[in-house]
């Protein structure tokens, strides 16, 4: 059971990732690429318009030390052409480049094999190297740590036991139970709690072929805005990484069997990273398992052999298959009974599974009281009590813990939609019930005492 609440905790993710951060390459073979492909997406990056080699290097992401003999090797083939200087003193480094005719025609005949612009990938060998780096760096989850991570949650200290070794063993899990106790959130919770930051790259090569990685929706990048037009600042580390936050990937019933695989789109001729590994270094929560566009036991033969081995096989479309860590903790949250969803061999494979059960009156009362101050309303135990004679104990109902948070935004809907200030009375909290709970019998509610005022007040009896 957790209170349903999204009330972040920074401090946790400023724990300094563990993992070395890449290394600048210092040459061509450092970058791991082969030297005809940097002088492709070059002519490509040219394409779009002219631009200072600065530019170029920062869209790209390398070094412009790195790019200058490959910008004079495209001069000398008369495929770019210098179109001036910014007047900065930078040297090469300030020049105006433009795409020749040629070089125009060479765009094109690039752009028909991939249409990938942007920054330059890293090899597949490097991602790997990595993500192991990473596995080896983390530190583990103890008793104090959890609970700072979940210390904006009412959570129980018996759930807290049980999803501490969960962490650290980086096994899956079930969290299982009565819909509206908190799953998610706690899933959520989790990707908070193992916090620090890590480095994820744009894209990644693999013979030839390209894999795009760094996804705005899901990674929050902690990248600061690097002023391409200054020569003075070097970069300390790799660009083609990106410095986000552990990421917490999160998928419902829109999931398909597709989306665990690479996509491949055949007008722009690359590939995006399926969604696990997008969650690489993180939390990947299937919510609302069994509810999917798909059978359970589809998803489930498709993870049996990562979850085991803690290693991915993706394919190309070339029928080429390579593997990739599985470093990424699984997380099923359902409202169903896991054993109706999975069979024995699997759910051996998901060691822990934790039941997120219904609050008890008083972890009830505290959530109560937590979402009350994140509205600025005014709290009295008394409230519970009332709702607890009245709409709970009579009805048979069970406490729900996001129950607290929907009937609070009941009652200041229908405070503004009559115009006075968002105030807790029993007339409105009867209408709030009413409203959001379906009885077999509904009960009519009470007559209010007297007329809710514009003054902030509380008339719980």
């Amino acid at each position: 059971m957790a209170t349903i609440t999204r009330t972040p905790t920074p401090s946790l993710f400023d724990i300094p990732s563990p993992a070395p951060a890449p290394q600048v390459p210092k040459t061509l073979e450092e970058t791991g690429l082969r030297t005809d492909f940097i002088e492709q997406l070059l002519v490509k990056t040219l394409y779009t318009g002219e631009a200072t080699g600065l530019v170029v290097a920062d869209r790209m992401r390398l070094p412009f030390g790195l790019l200058e003999p490959l910008i004079e090797h495209a001069r000398a083939e008369r495929l770019v052409e210098v179109r001036g200087t910014t007047g900065s003193g930078s040297g090469s480094a300030g020049y105006r480049y433009a795409l020749t005719d040629a070089g125009r025609d060479r765009a094109r005949q690039h752009l028909d094999a991939s249409q990938y612009i942007g920054p330059a990938p890293v090899p597949l060998s490097a991602y790997v190297a990595e993500m192991r780096s990473l596995m080896a760096a983390r530190g583990y989850i103890d008793r104090e740590r959890l609970r700072r991570g979940f210390s904006h949650l009412v959570i129980g200290d018996n759930i807290l036991e049980q999803l501490g070794p969960a962490i650290n063993a980086g096994k899956a899990l079930f969290l299982y139970g009565p819909p509206g106790n908190g799953k998610t959130v706690i899933a959520e919770g989790l990707g908070r709690t193992i916090g620090g930051d890590m480095y994820m790259p744009h894209a990644i090569e693999i013979d030839g072929h390209l894999i795009t990685m760094f996804d705005p929706i899901n990674h929050d990048s902690l990248e600061a805005d690097v002023d391409s037009s200054s020569v003075v600042a070097t970069a300390a580390r790799d660009r083609r990484w990106v410095r986000i936050r552990r990421p917490v990937v999160m998928v419902g019933g829109e999931l398909t069997l597709d989306m665990l695989d690479l996509s491949f789109n055949p007008l722009s001729k690359f590939y995006e990273a399926p969604i696990q590994l997008k969650a690489n270094g993180g939390v990947f929560l299937v919510d609302d398992f069994g509810r999917q566009r798909m059978r359970p036991q589809d998803l489930l033969n498709r993870w049996i052999v990562p979850l085991e081995s803690r290693i991915d096989y993706l394919t190309l479309h070339t029928g080429k298959k390579f593997q990739v860590p599985f470093d990424v903790l699984i997380v099923f949250a359902t409202n169903l009974n896991p054993a109706s969803l999975a069979d024995e061999a699997f759910l051996r494979r998901i060691p822990y599974k934790i039941a997120i059960g219904d609050p008890s009156v008083d972890q009830y009362s505290r959530i109560f009281e937590m979402n009350c101050k994140k509205r600025d309303l005014r709290f009295h135990q008394v409230m519970v009590a009332y709702l607890q004679r009245r709409h709970y104990g009579p009805m048979g109902r069970p406490m729900r813990a996001c129950h607290p948070r929907d009937l609070l935004e009941h009652v200041t809907a229908m405070c503004r939609y009559r115009g006075i200030e968002p105030v807790i009375t029993r007339e409105l909290i009867d209408a709030a019930c009413s409203a959001y709970f379906v009885d077999d019998e509904p009960q009519p509610a009470a007559p209010p005492r007297r007329r809710a005022s514009a003054r902030p007040q509380m008339d719980i009896h």
